[in-house]
């Protein structure tokens, strides 16, 4: 070792420790994702208790469904797969993260490597050792971070375990139902969706693959889940199709209970009767009127029957036609919103006098009301699913080894 290399290890030998953690942050450029390095060079230094393990899955079947094996190694592949789904990092990573680091500065061993590399590299200049020690710890801290998601990551693969082997078993009954009509999702169909998600994120397929390969998950893990699901829905639609029925009254119900989220896509016809007020009014007048519009909207029978009740009452009636709800004042807009076709709402006063208003019926935008359709199908076909599914296990041969 040269003088001037011992000059600096003495010089240096607190300085990695005060460093600390904010090199990893400073080397990350605010809100984008940091691709750590995969080097584990240093492991023993990160976490000398702990060593990176690849799950290593095996042929040997675990499960039978119907005389179908499901092997180990299909289950492993779906637990990592859905451990990745679930992040690996949790919102403690940064405490985890810290506590580590210190315990990496306050490790003998981690000066002692400084100073090897130091001494490997015959420093000559403060400048060097300098460049040299932050890009020690910074390794240091992209081993530590790779270290920490492994953690994170087999920790959730352990309680995925159970879970992957229920959603394989359930995928095999989907598709063997499929197979028996005939009906399951062709490769290409898979790919196609699988490329598009590949597209999403500026890859290829091929490029994806690789990609998932690098996170411990096959990429055929992910077409299978996608051709079960696929496959499964053309049974469903081929065997309840003809059980689903969805009438107008029950798209109109839900684009009721819908349509104050989605006022501009609805038109509502409306009709109102008003009781005009005298200039001078006080509450007695007030309450007269009210009390004329109540024993009115008692004999209401439907909006046909508005022009008559408001002429026997001495009130204004108006066919106020389609109207968009937001030319409607409040509390008014909301009632109607809320209200069946058909309904009169309770008397109100507004400066015009007391006023009835009632909802006759409510247009709505054809592609609205497809929507709507669309989502009622698929609750009836939810339903129908979970039903079949259920009993397609029940009815199952299943041997769990």
């Amino acid at each position: 070792m040269s003088n001037f290399t011992r000059a600096v290890v003495l010089a240096t030998g607190g300085a990695l420790l005060a460093t600390g953690f904010g090199v990893l942050s400073a080397a990350a450029e605010p809100g984008k994702p940091v691709l750590l390095a995969q080097t584990t060079a240093n492991a023993e230094i990160v976490n000398p208790a702990l060593k990176a393990e690849r799950p290593k899955g095996g042929l040997s079947i675990a499960v039978l469904v119907n005389d179908e094996p499901i092997t180990a190694y299909e289950i492993e592949q779906r637990a990592a797969f859905l451990a990745l789904q679930g992040g690996g990092g949790g919102g403690d990573m940064r405490a985890k993260a810290e506590a580590r680091w210190k315990s990496i500065i306050q490790n003998p061993k981690t000066n002692e490597r400084f100073k090897q590399i130091l001494q490997k590299n015959n420093v000559q200049s403060q400048e060097e050792a300098q460049a040299l020690q932050t890009k020690f710890v910074k390794q240091l801290q992209a081993d530590m971070m790779n270290q920490l998601k492994r953690e994170a990551r087999s920790s959730a693969l352990a309680g995925s375990k159970g879970k992957a082997q229920d959603e394989l078993i359930e995928e095999k009954l989907k598709l063997q139902a499929a197979k028996q009509l005939n009906v399951v999702a062709e490769d290409a169909e898979v790919d196609k969706i699988v490329g598009g998600i590949a597209e999403r994120n500026k890859m290829t397929l091929e490029q994806f693959g690789q990609h998932m390969k690098g996170m411990g998950v096959d990429i055929r893990t992910m077409k299978s889940r996608f051709k079960a699901e696929m496959s499964w829905r053309e049974v469903v639609r081929r065997r309840f199709g003809h059980l689903v029925s969805i009438t107008e009254r029950d798209v109109d119900q839900l684009m009721a209970t819908t349509s104050v989220q989605a006022q501009g896509d609805v038109e509502l016809q409306v009709q109102r009767i008003t009781f005009p007020l005298p200039g001078a009014v006080d509450q007695s007048v007030i309450a007269q009127r009210i009390a004329e519009a109540d024993a009115v909207a008692r004999q209401f029978s439907g909006c046909a029957s508005l022009p008559s009740l408001a002429a026997s009452a001495g009130g204004r009636h108006e066919d106020l036609g389609a109207r968009k709800p937001s030319t409607i004042p409040e509390p008014t807009r909301s009632l109607l919103l809320n209200a069946r076709d058909g309904d009169l709402l309770p008397a109100s006063v507004s400066n015009g006098g007391v006023e009835l208003w009632a909802l006759c019926g409510r247009k709505a935008e054809n592609s609205a009301r497809e929507n709507a359709q669309a989502e009622l199908r698929q609750q009836e076909f939810d339903v129908l699913a979970q039903k079949h599914l259920k009993d397609l296990r029940q009815d199952a041969s299943i041997e769990i080894r």
